[in-house]
């Protein structure tokens, strides 16, 4: 009768065969549904990613961007990588109740009257008091442009922002002749 022995090697390839098996078997995901590679179930998505991402793609709801940004462990770039490159996201399933979900439009009730946030050119410009001076005088300045270029930095950009102002307050007066023209037409 022979005698079984048991050899090194094929012991140490059992216990890692072993080994491998095991680790896959407690790996899976339990339940019917599989997570997508890189979801991270824990993640919130934070309101200001959301802001973010509702700004630059408005006609994405607040919700599906919650959902992807969840998917994808918060990564704004990937999400609007995916809009960009054409594909929609996908839509969170029924049971996908997002914390904390703002509205895209503020309520009349929760509007507060607030300065706009981009404003006029003469505001910003500080011209107001460029626009009640006499139109001659800034017509008969522009009739003699300078278009010397100055080595001096400072001088250019002098000569630049009195540019720039002309230029505003050109576009201020055509504005308001068209006006009067409508004005002149509906009475």
């Amino acid at each position: 009768m022979a005698e079984q022995t048991i050899n090194i090697p094929s012991t140490i390839v059992f216990l890692i065969i072993t080994f491998l098996i095991l680790r896959w078997y407690y790996a899976r995901p339990t339940g019917g549904t599989r997570p997508s590679p890189g979801q991270n179930r824990g993640f919130i998505a934070s309101p200001a990613q959301v802001d973010q991402l509702a700004q630059m793609f408005p006609q994405l709801s607040r919700r599906e961007i919650m959902w992807d940004l969840q998917r994808n462990g918060g990564n704004v770039a990937a999400t609007s990588e995916r809009v960009l490159s054409g594909r929609s996201l996908e839509q969170p399933p029924p049971t996908f109740q997002p914390p904390n979900l703002r509205p895209s439009i503020p309520t009349p009730r929760t509007a507060t009257p607030s300065k706009p946030s981009h404003p006029d050119l003469i505001a910003r410009y500080n011209l107001a008091s460029k626009i009640n001076s006499s139109t001659d005088a800034s017509i008969s300045e522009s009739d003699v442009p300078k278009k010397v270029w100055s080595q001096d930095r400072n001088e250019r950009q002098k000569l630049l922002q009195q540019r720039r102002e002309e230029m505003i307050l050109a576009a201020r007066r055509k504005f308001e002749e068209k006006e009067k023209a409508k004005r002149a037409e509906a009475s």
